[in-house]
């Protein structure tokens, strides 16, 4: 299946383990015809995920990378600058992962600075490294954010997520703003439990999840130079 991603550059973070949604957002961009450049920071987990895009006739690359350290982040970018300077057309921040933190007053402040590691730092230091990049190309940048950061949702036990995820929305739309000018979009997701390896194992069949690949194609709509789209957080599940 060959589309307008034909000869275009993604480069999306967060795609290491089988199963999880990074594996499915990168199908779907390769098999448009996309250039992949995935970042995780398991070597061994995003080149096996590289390989198989490149078993197919695709091209894919990937660079094992710490995005909570700032100085990893800058040298996986300018790798990727070097290797595509020409720029890249879209960035998907993907990483990041859930941990409960139990009641306020019982949690502890450990798990609060991984979720915001994880979950916001990962997105902010991407997105700044990244940018150069993207605006060559007046490109889209997707976030994920989560249904939990929305108002009205359960976050009782869970607010060191869901104030990461908070964060995001807060980081999307500053983005959007700065970035309007330079052509670049910036939008969010943000799903209830999306029906991946993990969260399988972790819950079981009877929730009502999100498929994978609704939420790649999402992202790929979002991302479309035709979409139009700026400043939004849409909602799935």
């Amino acid at each position: 299946m060959m589309g307008a991603w034909h000869a275009k550059t993604v480069v999306i973070t967060g795609v290491g383990r089988a199963g999880q949604v990074g594996e499915a957002v990168a199908q779907a961009f390769s098999l448009r015809g996309a250039h992949v450049v995935a970042l995780d920071r398991s070597a061994e987990q995003v080149n096996a995920r590289v390989a198989e895009l490149q078993a197919t006739g695709r091209p894919a690359e990937g660079h094992a990378c710490d995005l909570t350290n700032g100085d990893d982040v800058a040298v996986v970018a300018e790798r990727v600058a070097q290797n595509h300077p020409g720029g890249i057309h879209a960035l998907v921040c993907l990483a990041g992962g859930f941990g409960a933190s139990g009641p306020v007053a019982e949690s502890s402040m450990d798990i609060w600075q991984q979720q915001m590691a994880i979950n916001l730092t990962t997105a902010f230091l991407t997105t700044r490294a990244f940018l150069p990049m993207v605006r060559l190309n007046r490109g889209a940048i997707v976030f994920f954010s989560s249904a939990a950061a929305l108002p009205g949702g359960r976050v009782a036990s869970t607010s060191a997520y869901a104030a990461a995820k908070a964060g995001v929305v807060t980081l999307m739309r500053a983005v959007a703003q700065e970035e309007r000018d330079n052509g670049v979009r910036a939008n969010a997701l943000a799903p209830t439990a999306i029906r991946t390896a993990s969260n399988l194992s972790d819950m079981g069949e009877k929730v009502a999840y999100v498929e994978r690949d609704t939420v790649a194609g999402w992202v790929l709509k979002l991302c479309d130079s035709d979409a139009g789209v700026n400043g939004q957080v849409i909602k799935l599940g």
